[in-house]
């Protein structure tokens, strides 16, 4: 599974969970080159019942906001616009919606790759957090839309 190859940079996720995503994920995008899997993206909005304590931490200061979960893309696939084009589109079908994308990029471990393109797309970090009882730290960035 895509998800699983990009671990420790995202969490790993069961495929319970995953269609969980599926069903009730306002935006969950899978891009597609040559018809094969490139990436995808899952984008939330305050209000569901999700256990993930970076999700909270935005649900508990923003009234409204567009989260992005996770966004992955293929190896064979970096550096081709995939994940520009699905924030791209997350950000496009929100803009009359809400005011700020948010989502939190590893401190700890490093995901510097990551942090640059978040940096360069326009985030800003707004706070940061420990989770996973102290093993990982992450970045909370925000983008005003």
């Amino acid at each position: 599974m895509l998800n699983e190859a990009a671990v420790p940079h995202v969490n790993s996720v069961a495929i319970a969970e995953m269609e969980w995503f599926a069903i009730n994920a306002p935006y969950f995008r899978v891009a597609r080159i040559d018809d094969r899997i490139a990436g995808f993206m899952i984008g939330l909005r305050p209000g569901l019942t999700y256990g993930s304590p970076n999700y909270a931490w935005f649900c508990s200061r923003y009234d409204d906001f567009g989260y992005i979960d996770r966004v992955v893309v293929a190896p064979r696939a970096r550096r081709l616009g995939v994940a520009r084009s699905l924030y791209d589109d997350f950000a496009d079908r929100l803009a009359r919606q809400v005011v700020v994308l948010t989502c939190e990029v590893n401190l700890r471990p490093a995901n510097e790759a990551s942090m640059r393109y978040h940096i360069d797309y326009g985030f800003v970090q707004v706070g940061s957090q420990e989770t996973d009882g102290g093993d990982k730290e992450v970045a909370l960035m925000e983008k005003r839309l």
